[in-house]
């Protein structure tokens, strides 16, 4: 379901843990859920989830996504939000 009611975020994440993703994409439907996300790590691999699909350790939020402004207001939290275009590139390059 890809609509015109979908939000992209990229949320980066600043934080020293070798085995936690340094950069979140995520696309969220009109109630903020998670439909479709790819993590980064540190290293340069990724993992992805969707409904259907998953690749690595990741997995789909299990609550709505806040607010960027809620987001943001952890100093370790850079949220910003992305066109559909920029996510749908790093989805169909997830597998590379």
């Amino acid at each position: 379901m890809i609509d015109a009611a979908m939000k992209y975020i990229l949320v980066k994440w600043n934080h020293l843990f070798g085995d936690e993703p340094v950069l979140l994409y995520s696309e969220l439907d009109d109630a903020r859920w998670e439909v479709r996300k790819i993590e980064v790590f540190r290293d340069g691999h990724q993992g992805y989830a969707s409904a259907t699909e998953s690749g690595g350790s990741t997995r789909l939020g299990e609550a709505p996504i806040p607010a960027l402004a809620e987001i943001a207001s952890d100093p370790q939290f850079e949220p910003s939000e992305i066109t559909k275009e920029q996510f749908e590139e790093m989805w169909n390059n997830r597998k590379r």
